[in-house]
């Protein structure tokens, strides 16, 4: 089952922290994004492996874009 990790905000990608085939635990740091000056971090929501991630560093985000997906 594959989940995928929305972003919860407007804001830029700043630093992304997993890659395709990462094995991760519920509420690992994903990647943050900034906004307003504030970094958020985007933690998993349950435990598995990093599919994809569909955005790079810099990129400007939209509230409910798909930022990665774990399968």
């Amino acid at each position: 089952m594959t989940v995928e990790v929305k972003a919860e905000l407007v804001g830029s990608v700043w630093k992304i922290t997993a890659k395709p085939g990462d094995q991760v635990a519920e509420e690992d740091v994903l990647l943050i994004l900034e906004s307003m000056k504030m970094e958020i971090a985007v933690t998993a929501p349950r435990a598995g492996t990093v599919k994809e991630i569909r955005v790079k560093e810099t990129d400007v985000v939209k509230e409910g874009q798909v930022l990665v997906v774990l399968e």
